[in-house]
């Protein structure tokens, strides 16, 4: 059996590397798939950089079985200073209200062959970033909304209301863009199901 997160990280603070190795290991191809859909290029300079934090930060993890949350809180904080470079002398972004299109406007780094697959990837970019990144925690990763709370930093009760109008956003702007009725209902129909697709083309595009 597979040591669990908690035992390596144990492992790691009392100095083992191998440990520290195997953590990374566990969640490279999920810390790229969290960029992907968010910033044109540089996706592994950004899963080093939260790698090194999370390093510098290691003996301050205090509870070992949040370590995924935690690493996915630092993640959220260098994108975040990532866009912040994009700006005018490094002022901040509100990802409350700004969204990737305008941030990272370029080519796409995933693709994907089915309509509504591209619907909801598309749709996900013209939604707040704070919003996007909710959503593709609660889908993608299947994390709790309690969890997701702590990553952003938010009450538990904010997380719940921002989760539901953050669908709704999606609904709205997916309706805008769909290139016919028939696909924006399927996508709705079952948006767990395309979240899933969605998912494992991610973990494909990052890998190849």
């Amino acid at each position: 059996m597979e040591p669990s997160d908690a035992e390596l990280l144990d492992r790691w603070q009392k100095g083992s590397r191998e440990a520290g190795k195997q953590l990374f290991e566990r969640y490279y191809e999920t810390l790229e798939r969290f960029f992907v859909n968010k910033v044109p290029s540089g996706i592994g300079d950004l899963v080093h950089e939260t790698f090194q934090m999370c390093l510098e930060a290691r003996d301050r993890i205090e509870d070992p079985d949040k370590f995924r949350s935690y690493l996915f809180s630092i993640a959220y904080n260098v994108l975040r200073g990532r866009f912040r470079k994009q700006g005018r002398r490094g002022e901040e972004i509100d990802l409350e209200d700004v969204t990737v299109e305008a941030l990272a406007p370029g080519p796409r780094s995933i693709l994907v062959e089915q309509e509504e697959q591209r619907l909801l990837l598309e749709g996900l970019r013209r939604i707040p970033v704070a919003d996007q990144v909710l959503l593709e925690l609660y889908y993608w990763e299947s994390l709790k909304v309690a969890e997701i709370a702590e990553i952003l930093e938010i009450p538990l009760g904010t997380a719940k209301r921002r989760l539901h109008h953050a669908r709704k956003r999606l609904e709205e702007v997916m309706g805008t863009l769909a290139a016919a009725p028939s696909v924006l209902s399927s996508t709705l129909a079952d948006l767990d199901a395309w979240a899933r697709k969605c998912r494992r083309e991610q973990g494909r595009s990052s890998s190849g």
